[in-house]
């Protein structure tokens, strides 16, 4: 999708075109200040096959009106809009000029970003997972997806457990631009992982020949390390005390001395 705005003077002009401002009906005073605003968007489904171009005005951030290249007129999307509708609509001049708006500025533009690579340009994502706890007591673990660097903004992010995939406790946030053509995205899943559970961040984007996954399995915790080698190291002192308790005991045996039988002493 490609937009472009209009400079502040059709903006201005924009709102004597609606011929009427909130507040100014019924002697009421117009509002000190107030926003106007005329978007202008390109939409390109397979390259320059099918183009649709929309001029939308918006009064106070809120839209009023529109131009929609599929429909070849204006459309009221507010009451506020439907004077500068009708006036827009009965000028066939002015109407046709908007219909050829398809070719004279999205093709037009769609053909120089191309030619300087902005077009189908691809930059594959590098993925990574980050597991936190928000609190120690807690059983539950927030492990973080990291999506970075990919462009364009469309991107597919799952999680999955031990191969079936994951719905609760998952949380998405909003793509983030990185300020260089690129986006990141982070996502999250709240989850008690058991020692031989496989977590795996599934990733699909249009850079990729294939999806990519990253996998995380759940570590013991510090203090079951703790008690697995405090019961390591009790079963190994008790094996040495053993044998030497053992070593002793034959030893003690071999020091005593062989009495003949009386009878043979006689």
């Amino acid at each position: 999708m490609g937009s472009a705005g209009l400079p502040l003077m059709l903006l201005l002009l924009l709102a004597g075109a609606l011929g009427r401002i909130p507040g100014s009906e019924g002697g009421k005073e117009t509002p000190a200040h107030f926003l106007a605003q005329w978007k202008t968007e390109c939409h390109f489904s397979n390259g320059t096959q099918r183009v649709r171009h929309l001029e939308r005005q918006f009064y106070d951030r809120q839209e009023i009106s529109r131009f929609d290249s599929d429909h070849g007129k204006y459309v009221a999307v507010t009451p506020l809009g439907q004077p500068g509708v009708d006036k827009w609509n009965s000028d066939k001049t002015y109407l046709q000029y908007e219909k050829a708006s398809v070719d004279r500025f999205c093709r037009h533009n769609y053909e120089g970003l191309q030619r300087n690579s902005v077009v189908g340009r691809r930059a594959k994502p590098t993925i990574s997972i980050s597991p936190t706890k928000l609190d120690p007591t807690s059983p539950n673990t927030i492990l973080l997806c990291i999506a970075r660097g990919f462009y364009p903004v469309e991107i597919e992010v799952r999680w999955l457990k031990n191969g079936q995939p994951e719905k609760e406790g998952v949380a998405f946030g909003e793509e983030l631009q990185n300020g260089d053509w690129t986006y990141q995205l982070h996502v999250m899943l709240e989850t008690q992982p058991q020692r031989g559970d496989v977590y795996t961040c599934h990733v699909e984007h249009a850079s990729l020949e294939a999806p990519i996954t990253v996998q995380w399995e759940p570590r013991s915790s510090n203090s079951a390390r703790s008690k697995l080698w405090t019961g390591i190291v009790a079963a190994v002192i008790g094996v040495i005390f053993f044998a030497m308790g053992l070593s002793l005991h034959l030893k003690s045996k071999k020091a005593i001395p062989i009495q003949p039988p009386a009878a043979l002493m006689n």
